[in-house]
C-alpha cells in the first residue's frame, strides 16, 4: 500500500507538476492568440448568446426527445465541473500559497476560457450519432477521427472511464455523507444509500435526464452559493479593497519563504492558483466536451461559446467568491492544520462573517449540492468512455451504471483516501492525451472560429 501510494505520489507530482500547468496554460495562450484573443475581445457577444438566449424563447426550448438543450448541455457540464473543488480547493490553495494564488487562478481561467472553447467546438464537430438520433462525442472521437491516432484516444477513454469512480464519485460521496451527518446527524451508510437510489433514477435515465436534472439543480445551486458569497463580501465590504491589494501583491512576492531561494513565495503562489483553477473548472481535461456534444447544437463555435460562459462562472464567480470569503474572514491568521478539512477551514470563514452558525450552515448545503451535482456529471462522462471502449455495448453500459450506482455506497462508508489520490492522478493524465489532440486539431478551430465571427 505504502509503495502504492508513494508511485502515485511521484505521477501526480508531475501530472499537477510546473511543466503540465505550464503546457495547459501554453496550450491556452497559443490558441488565445490564434483565435483573436475572442474571450475578452466577443465577451458581451458571447454572454448574448449563451446566457441571453435563455430569456428568448425561440431559443429557451429547442430541445428534441433524443438530445440536450445548449443550455442542458452546459448545465450537465458545470454539474461535472463545479464541485468540492470551487470550496475546499480554493481555501487550500490560499493556504498554500497565499492571497496571491488567486491572481493565478485568475490567470488560468482566462486562458482555460478558450481552451475548453476549443474542446467543444471539436466535440460538436467530430461527434458521432447514434441509430436514434442521438449524439455523442468527446476527446476520444475527435482525437481518433481527427488525427487518426487511435491509441491516444483509446488512452484518455481508459483515464476518464477509471477517474469517474474516484473523482466524480467516491470523493463526492464521503463529502455528502460528511455534510449530512453534520446537518441532521444521518449515518453515512444511510446516506449513502439514499445517494444510490437518488443517482440510479437520474442516471438510469440516460444523457437526457441527466441534462433535465443539471438545468434545475445548477443554476439553484449557483445562485444560492452566489448569494451568500455576496452576503460576504457587503458585510465586509470595507476590507474588500485591501483583499484585493493582498491579492496582487502576493501574486507577485518575490521573496524567499523559511529560508528558501529567492521568489519561491512567487513559484509556490502562482503553482498553486493555476493548479487549483484547473482543477476546478477541468479546462484541458476532456471531462466537459462529452457532455456538449450531446447538445442539438448544429454549429460547434455557438456551443463552444458555453464553455467560456462555464469557466466564467466556475472560476471567474464561483471560485472567487470562495476567496474572498478565506481573505476577508481573518482564519489566515490560523495554521491550516488547525482546521479538520479544507472545507472546515471555509465553513470557519464564511462563520466568521455571517450571523451565528448560518455560515457553516450554508457551506454544507453547498457541498452537498455540489458533490450531487458532480457525480451526475460525471456518470455520464464514465457512461461515454467506456461506451467508447466497449463499442457502446448495452451489456457494459448497464454494468458500468450498476457499478457507479453501487460506489455512492463505497464512498459514503470509507475515507476513499487512495482511491481518490490515484484518481486524482488519472484525471490530471486525461490532459496529455487531450492537449496532444488539442494541439494538433487547433487548425480546425481557428478555421471555424474566423470564419464564424467574420459573419457575425
Amino acid at each position: 500500500m505504502e509503495q502504492l501510494l508513494a508511485v502515485n505520489d511521484f505521477i501526480n507530482g508531475i501530472v499537477w507538476g510546473p511543466v503540465m500547468l505550464l503546457l495547459l496554460v501554453g496550450t491556452g495562450i497559443y490558441l488565445t492568440v490564434r483565435c483573436g484573443c475572442i474571450q475578452a475581445r466577443k465577451f458581451g457577444f458571447i454572454l448574448r448568446s449563451t446566457l441571453g438566449s435563455l430569456f428568448r424563447k425561440s431559443d429557451a426550448k429547442n430541445g428534441d426527445e433524443q438530445n440536450l438543450t445548449p443550455f442542458q448541455a452546459v448545465s450537465t457540464a458545470l454539474a461535472g465541473t463545479v464541485g468540492t473543488g470551487n470550496i475546499a480547493g480554493v481555501t487550500g490553495a490560499i493556504f498554500v500559497g497565499g492571497p496571491g494564488a488567486v491572481f493565478w487562478m485568475w490567470v488560468s481561467a482566462f486562458f482555460g476560457m478558450i481552451t475548453k472553447y476549443a474542446e467543444i467546438v471539436l466535440a460538436v464537430k467530430f461527434r458521432q450519432v447514434d441509430e436514434t438520433g442521438a449524439h455523442y462525442g468527446g476527446p476520444m472521437y475527435y482525437i481518433e477521427k481527427g488525427t487518426g491516432q487511435k491509441w491516444l484516444a483509446v488512452l484518455f477513454a481508459l483515464l476518464g472511464g477509471f477517474a469517474c469512480f474516484g473523482i466524480g464519485n467516491i470523493a463526492q460521496s464521503t463529502e455528502i455523507a460528511g455534510a449530512m451527518e453534520s446537518l441532521v446527524g444521518l449515518p453515512p451508510l444511510y446516506t449513502g444509500i439514499i445517494l444510490a437510489i437518488l443517482t440510479a433514477v437520474v442516471v438510469i435515465g440516460g444523457v437526457k435526464r441527466i441534462g433535465q436534472v443539471a438545468s434545475y439543480l445548477v443554476p439553484f445551486m449557483a445562485i444560492f452559493y452566489i448569494v451568500a458569497g455576496v452576503a460576504v463580501i457587503l458585510l465586509r465590504i470595507d476590507h474588500v479593497p485591501a483583499a484585493l491589494a493582498s491579492i496582487f501583491a502576493g501574486a507577485f512576492n518575490m521573496e524567499a519563504v523559511g529560508g528558501g531561494v529567492f521568489g519561491y513565495a512567487f513559484m509556490v503562489a502562482m503553482r498553486q492558483g493555476i493548479a487549483r483553477g484547473v482543477f476546478s473548472n477541468e479546462a484541458g481535461l476532456g471531462s466537459a466536451p462529452m457532455a456538449h456534444a450531446a447538445s442539438n447544437t448544429k454549429e460547434p463555435v455557438e456551443q463552444g461559446m458555453w464553455g467560456i460562459f462555464e469557466v466564467f462562472v466556475d472560476t471567474i464567480i464561483i471560485c472567487t467568491l470562495t476567496s474572498m470569503a478565506v481573505l476577508l474572514s481573518g482564519v489566515l491568521e490560523y495554521d491550516l492544520s488547525s482546521f479538520a478539512s479544507n472545507g472546515a477551514a471555509a465553513a470557519a470563514a464564511f462563520n466568521a462573517i455571517l450571523p451565528g452558525t448560518i455560515g457553516g450552515t450554508v457551506l454544507q448545503i453547498s457541498l452537498l449540492f455540489f458533490a450531487l451535482s458532480t457525480i451526475l456529471g460525471w456518470s455520464y462522462y464514465g457512461e461515454r468512455c467506456w461506451g467508447y471502449l466497449t463499442h457502446n455495448s448495452k451489456i457494459a453500459n448497464a454494468i458500468f451504471k450498476i457499478a457507479f450506482v453501487l460506489v455512492c455506497i463505497v464512498g459514503a462508508v470509507g475515507s476513499g483516501t487512495l482511491m481518490w489520490d490515484i484518481s486524482d492522478t488519472l484525471n490530471g493524465m486525461m490532459a496529455i492525451p487531450n492537449l496532444i489532440g488539442l494541439l494538433l486539431l487547433s487548425g480546425t478551430v481557428i478555421q471555424a472560429t474566423r470564419t464564424y465571427f467574420q459573419n457575425h
